[in-house]
């Protein structure tokens, strides 16, 4: 479900199956992690560009792992998560998330963790967990009032809204918006900009936006969950 290329400097990682929009599994959150942190160790390395399989980004967690789970299991499936998208804000070099279709929830914050988000028209962005019953950790709010600052992030958070690739760009949730023909294009250009600069000298650079920004709070893995209105939302989600 993770897929790694190699173009000279530059690295494609490619996640999901094409199926249930690239829902990830537990194991898929730690093959991304592990992935990440291989890629990282590349001294040529100037670029990481991550896209999904298909037409769509990432929507998030398979929910179908969680049916019948207990509290730890979930707890469990967010702390893989969490690995994930701190191997990307770590990563020595800048990530661009490539986006078209949805982008939610666990999908979100992936997108977040990247340096880089430019976005489809047709792409959807959001936080729509509280539905499901979950309650965002310190570190899923942290990630969102960085990109967008507190009153979007409170929006987002509180109403579950996807927003749109263009109001993307309004809010700060994404970087571009195009259509979704030239998506690939321009990345590629945005890409062939970045690996044109000094690789030290963009090192360095993402060294010191670490360095003032920060990685979100640790000390909270993941979300709490509250059983039944997860089973609930599964439920729901899985019927229609």
């Amino acid at each position: 479900m993770v897929d790694v290329t190699f173009d000279g400097p530059i690295a494609t990682v490619t996640i999901g199956t094409g199926r249930r929009r690239n829902a990830l599994n537990g194991d898929a959150w730690k093959d991304l992690a592990h992935q990440i942190i291989g890629v990282s160790t590349h001294a040529s390395l100037g670029v990481v560009v991550l896209r999904g399989v298909g037409d769509t980004f990432c929507a998030g967690s398979d929910v179908t792992e969680w049916v019948g789970a207990c509290a730890e299991d979930v707890e469990e499936s967010f702390a893989q998560m969490e690995a994930a998208f701190r191997a990307i804000e770590i990563c020595p070099v800048p990530v661009i998330a490539q986006i078209s279709g949805v982008a939610a929830g666990a999908g979100c914050q992936l997108a977040l963790a990247c340096d880089i988000r430019v976005v489809a028209t047709s792409a959807r962005i959001g936080m729509p967990i509280a539905r499901l019953g979950i309650r965002p950790s310190p570190a899923f709010a942290a990630r969102l009032v960085r990109v967008v600052g507190p009153a979007v992030a409170a929006e987002l958070h509180y109403t579950g809204r996807l927003v749109k690739g263009p109001d993307a760009v309004t809010t700060g949730l994404a970087n571009r918006c195009v259509y979704g023909e030239l998506l690939a294009s321009t990345v590629r250009d945005l890409v062939e900009e970045i690996v044109r600069q000094p690789t030290s000298a963009v090192r360095a650079a993402k060294e010191a936006l670490i360095a003032v920004t920060g990685p979100p709070p640790h000390h909270t893995l993941g979300p709490a969950v509250n059983l039944r209105d997860l089973q609930l939302g599964i439920a729901q989600i899985l019927h229609t």
